[in-house]
């Protein structure tokens, strides 16, 4: 993991950047081992010293701590107690997760198709919907896909961890198909044809 030290302010001695470093592979390696990299900040404020921890985890997993004490090393110990703290949480949810799939039924078979798009000829009686199957008439790949049963939360976990645009997946609340799908300004949009209006 690359690790960043810096100090608002502070003089960094090499001692306390040697130690940051140590405690937050340790941490890291214990809770989540692919961690990228980790920014810590001090800074001084008044009377006390000021951490800041941002670790990027993973792949839109960003994780911040603070912390604030008298010196700096119990300031570092602060921010990175809030940082074991949200790794266990997450390591302990991807846990649940997976028990959860052993006793969740099987996934529904569903077939994925990739269609070319032909030349665009409208159709003789001008029909919008024949015009629209004209224009995508050829296949030219099909891949077997599931239709697992899922939560929302672990929808959108696995549609990020495969990273896809779109997933489709059977709401376990309702039992009724959804789709989510991440939009073009980075949420993820959610189609649910149970939902009351």
């Amino acid at each position: 993991m690359h690790i960043t030290v810096s100090g608002k302010q502070v003089d960094m001695s090499d001692a306390l950047k040697t130690r940051v470093s140590n405690q937050l592979d340790l941490i890291a390696g214990k809770y989540f081992d692919h961690a990228l990299e980790a920014h810590v900040t001090f800074s001084r404020a008044r009377s006390f010293f000021t951490c800041d921890i941002n670790v990027h985890a993973g792949r839109g997993l960003m994780l911040r701590g603070e912390g604030e004490a008298a010196d700096a090393n119990a300031a570092f110990d602060d921010a990175a107690e809030h940082i074991a703290k949200r790794l266990r949480r997450y390591r302990r949810r991807v846990n649940e997760h997976a028990r959860d799939e052993v006793n969740r039924e099987r996934p529904q078979k569903a077939r994925q198709y990739i269609l070319r798009p032909e030349d665009d000829e409208p159709a003789a009686d001008g029909n919008i919907a024949e015009v629209a199957v004209a224009a995508y008439a050829t296949v030219i790949a099909e891949t077997p896909a599931e239709i697992a049963e899922l939560t929302v939360g672990d929808a959108v976990m696995r549609m990020d961890l495969a990273d896809q645009q779109v997933l489709m997946f059977r709401n376990s609340a309702s039992k009724e198909l959804n789709v989510i799908y991440r939009r073009p300004d980075g949420h993820i949009g959610w189609i649910d044809p149970a939902a009351k209006s």
